[in-house]
């Protein structure tokens, strides 16, 4: 069943598929709460620990967890105001499709067959499942990476009652160059395969309260509105990356919207054109924010890196 299962996911475009086993993940566990404990955490994840280690507590009879990679690089552009990941229809769509289409095959070939699939909105942690699953190692910078998509991809993963045979975990990490944690614009990577979401860039983006002058600071220090892909371009294993099989990420790119565009046209419109676009989920209202700081901050202003930025090197090299 496993063969099959693979075959049919190459069939939609998906090269990279493997089975995590069902928890619970005592290892993450231990993350998470030292997460917890420092603060380091956004409020857009599951925050119930257990609901993070125990795929049962979402499936009952849960025996495997399908894991996909889906690739979206599609070469750089020179022009773009958004996110690389932001370029295609909004990935949720395009994913959330493939991984029913997954389930639906599988209903109709093993009996009783149940499951539930998730596109980073689900409680268990999209990486640590792909890392599980074997498809790809950690980088400095929290990211997985695949041998041949680099880090570029998105991961989608289907909690479900067969058991199909696990596969285990790459035995390796990034070169642990560095570039990613000098790059990070918030000192946000922690030089320990962990980040301080609270100071990444791609993250103040997207929040909605009020930016703190730290906040802004690390906003200004780049030209994208929505996202941040400093940490992955900067990254070794990203330069000879292949770009995407997937037809749907290849489709009606959008690289960058206009200001005077967002400026003048109502929210019911914008959502009119671009709610199938990831950078619609937080509103016209934050892209306009975020264009406006960038535009209007001090070209002169000396750098104001935040503290620890040398600490998190210095973690690194230990």
């Amino acid at each position: 069943m496993k063969d099959e299962l693979m075959d049919f996911c190459r069939s939609l475009g998906i090269e990279y598929a493997g089975i995590a086993h069902p928890g619970p993940y005592h290892e993450l566990e231990k993350i998470w709460s030292k997460r917890l404990a420092e603060g380091h955490y956004t409020g857009f994840e599951e925050m119930d620990i257990s609901k993070r280690i125990d795929p049962r507590l979402t499936l009952e009879d849960a025996q495997s967890v399908i894991v996909c990679l889906f690739p979206y690089f599609t070469g750089l552009s020179a022009h773009a105001n958004l996110s690389k990941s932001a370029f295609s229809i909004d990935y949720h769509i395009i994913i959330k499709k493939k991984l029913e289409q997954i389930g639906e095959f599988l209903s109709s070939r093993i009996d009783g067959f149940k499951y539930k699939a998730f596109v980073d909105n689900g409680p268990l942690v999209d990486r640590y499942m792909a890392y599980l699953a074997g498809l790809g190692y950690y980088g400095i910078n929290g990211h997985i990476i695949n041998d041949k998509f680099g880090s570029y991809v998105f991961i989608g993963y289907i909690i479900n009652n067969h058991p199909f045979s696990q596969d285990q975990p790459m035995d390796r990490t990034c070169i642990k160059c560095g570039l990613c944690v000098k790059s990070c614009p918030g000192c946000a990577i922690l030089g320990n395969f962990d980040i301080n979401p609270l100071r990444c860039r791609s993250y103040i983006t997207q929040k909605k309260d009020e930016l703190t002058e730290l906040e802004k600071d690390i906003l200004t220090k780049h030209h994208l509105i929505y996202g941040c892909d400093i940490c992955q371009d900067v990254c070794p294993h990203n330069r000879k990356v292949q770009h995407t099989g997937i037809e749907e990420f290849k489709d009606n790119l959008k690289y960058s919207i206009d200001y005077d565009e967002l400026r003048e046209i109502s929210n019911r419109e914008f959502m009119r054109r671009y709610r199938d676009r990831a950078f619609s989920w937080r509103g016209k209202k934050l892209l306009l924010r975020n264009f406006e700081l960038i535009r209007n901050a001090k070209k002169d202003a000396a750098p104001q890196n935040p503290d620890g930025c040398q600490e998190n090197m210095q973690r690194l090299l230990s």
